[in-house]
């Protein structure tokens, strides 16, 4: 099952485990994935000498992760390979208290003030890619809360059920029976969501007094990671506030346009952007939802969702951008129920469908092509006149018999039964004539909008969104800058963004000398 390379690198991850710990299996005899879990959770318990694996028979099929004979709250429910085999490994390193994961002092103190028993369980595709955030998000939470439980499911394995939960988007949170989430989310979001379902101990929680830097930055992703590392380099003191490492980068599969890289993926940029931060005496605070942002003299005073305060002559904004809805009838009601946005995560649950995808640029294309090879008909629809994807894509969608696409559509109304997504309603912006086509699933690709809200009060925004800057990414506030995806910056690019996310660093420090901030 594990190759001998990754026993290595197994073997590697696990030396330094203190407490002994039992993969749990239960199975019926005969279950079709029962060889499979137990060739790769005795791999895995080969790899050190802490972990054992034991199986009995029972009508349910998984496994729990025992520390010490005690339960941790952590299960799976099915075999924990492709993706979710680092949510396994970390499941293992975080109850030993060791992985770069694991979250800090205020976050953990709020995850530990959650009121009552809470069961959680999350449904995934091991093709996911933003399923193990989520399941390696809750497993902490199960770890550092003992009221809390968290239990992955394969989907694939376990199709009754996701089908008797009309589940048609991974990943899916449950929290006691009750849908709670869908899709992607880091820990900092789905704690949010558990606070406002469950309540918390807020006598538990002690709200730390204002910190005090030169220059706060907001966001991790390409242009906040450049522009924290830069202010670093001159000898400032920094902090991040950000809620996921990464941001958008790490949705993406295939990076092969950042120069001197040839090739690499989001998740892997994400990691070597974290690690180049922590090279330096960066505050990296994640999990960290910024709510809003008050001037006092040259002061900026930052909040967030923690009920933690900030302070700093100098404000970074690079909080990127997220992906654009269609805002018609429909779409909110069916997301998670025949509307997604993730090709890759959700692909599968619509083998042999007929399907549309909405956006004729180079990521609407590139996810028709993708699905052409699991769906029995992909449907495009662009709502200008041409597609706008690269000529390359355009033709190798044209070769897949079974991708129709249709330039001068705009999207209507998104049709469900109740349940689920039953078609699109469509109109051609050239004969204005209205059609219905039937379909069984939506996959929204129509670019990126900036995520600019929280400072709309703050600084200039254009009509869509974006923070308004000049050439050395300053806003119209003294001492408040923009970078990347966030900003007016043309062509969001990640080499953009950490160019970007530098100069304005630069343009601050700048501005510092010339007596212009504090």
């Amino acid at each position: 099952m594990l190759d001998s390379a990754l026993k290595k690198q197994v073997q590697s991850l696990l030396a330094g485990l203190e407490a002994n710990y039992v993969l749990d299996v239960t199975s019926p005899p005969q279950h079709e994935s029962r060889e499979v879990l137990l060739e790769l959770l005795n791999d895995l318990a080969a790899a050190s000498d802490k972990i054992s694996c034991r199986a009995r028979e029972g009508q349910s099929f998984g496994f729990a992760l025992l520390k010490n004979e005690e339960a941790t709250g952590i299960t799976f429910r099915g075999v924990p390979n492709g993706h979710e085999f680092s949510s396994l490994l970390l499941a293992i390193l975080n109850s030993d208290d060791k992985g770069k994961n694991i979250p800090d002092e205020t976050i953990s103190n709020r995850i530990k003030a959650l009121k009552g028993n809470i069961r959680l369980t999350t449904y995934v595709s091991l093709t996911c890619t933003n399923c193990p955030d989520v399941v390696q998000s809750l497993n902490l939470m199960a770890l550092l809360n003992k009221n809390i439980s968290h239990e992955m499911v394969d989907g694939a394995i376990f199709q009754d059920e996701t089908e008797a939960l009309h589940i048609q988007a991974v990943p899916s949170v449950f929290a006691d029976g009750k849908l709670l989430h869908i899709g992607k989310a880091s820990l900092g979001e789905l704690l949010e969501k558990l606070e406002n379902h469950y309540g918390t101990d807020a006598s538990g929680i002690n709200r730390p007094p204002v910190k005090k830097y030169d220059v706060i930055v907001v966001g991790a992703g390409p242009s906040g990671s450049s522009a924290a590392i830069y202010s670093a380099r001159k000898g400032l003191k920094v902090a991040i506030l950000a809620e996921r490492v990464g941001g958008q980068v790490k949705e993406t599969v295939g990076i092969e346009n950042l120069i001197s890289v040839p090739h690499t993926t989001g998740e892997q940029l994400a990691a070597d952007l974290k690690t180049h931060v922590l090279n330096y005496a960066i505050d990296l605070l994640e999990h960290r939802r910024v709510e809003k942002v008050e001037l006092e003299g040259t002061e900026k005073i930052v909040s967030t969702a923690s009920g933690e305060t900030f302070a700093a002559p100098a404000l970074i904004i690079a909080t990127g951008a997220s992906w654009r809805r269609l805002n018609v009838p429909g779409e909110a009601e069916y997301t998670g129920r025949g509307v997604a946005f993730c090709p890759h995560c959700d692909g599968p649950f619509y083998k042999g469908k007929h399907v549309a995808v909405i956006g004729g640029g180079n990521s609407g294309i590139e996810a028709a092509i993708d699905l052409a090879g699991i769906c029995s008909k992909v449907t495009v629809l662009e709502f200008l006149d041409e597609l706008k994807a690269d000529s390359v894509l355009q033709e190798k969608a044209r070769q897949q018999s079974n991708i129709e696409i249709f330039t001068s559509s705009q999207t209507l109304e998104v049709a469900g039964n109740g349940e689920k997504v039953i078609g699109i309603r469509v109109r051609n912006r050239q004969t204005e004539e209205e059609r219905l086509i039937a379909l069984d699933g939506i996959f929204v690709q129509i670019g990126l909008t900036a995520n600019s809200s929280a400072f709309k009060e703050l600084v200039s925004i254009n009509r869509i969104g974006e923070i308004e800057i000049d050439t050395h990414c300053r806003t119209n506030q003294p001492g408040i800058y923009a970078a990347g995806d966030v900003s007016t910056v043309p062509y969001k690019q990640i080499i953009i963004s950490m160019g970007e996310g530098a100069k304005a660093a630069l343009s601050a420090f700048e501005d510092r000398m010339r007596g212009i901030i504090g």
